[in-house]
């Protein structure tokens, strides 16, 4: 699929830049007020820093992932995600 997330790295604490496979690429940002509930850990340097690519999205261990198709659609739209 084209949203599927082919490579990621953090490029800063809370920021990511995503690359998909049709060749888009962008950035999602968090607002620390969306970091609650599962994603609370991602409030870590340390652990937030740990994302990777698995099975097209971006993961954190412990089973944390982002959905691509929405993150797909708003980098395509607006060059990056903001999860507030």
């Amino acid at each position: 699929m084209d949203w599927d997330v082919i490579s990621v790295k953090p490029v800063a604490h809370l920021a990511l830049m995503v690359q998909f496979a049709d060749g888009t690429e962008g950035g999602v940002r968090f607002e620390p007020s969306h970091l609650t509930g599962v994603f609370a850990t991602l409030k870590d340097p340390s652990v937030f820093a740990q994302a990777f690519v698995d099975g097209g999205a971006v993961s954190w261990p412990g089973d944390l992932d982002l959905a691509p198709d929405a993150m797909y659609q708003a980098i395509k739209s607006h060059g990056e995600w903001v999860l507030r």
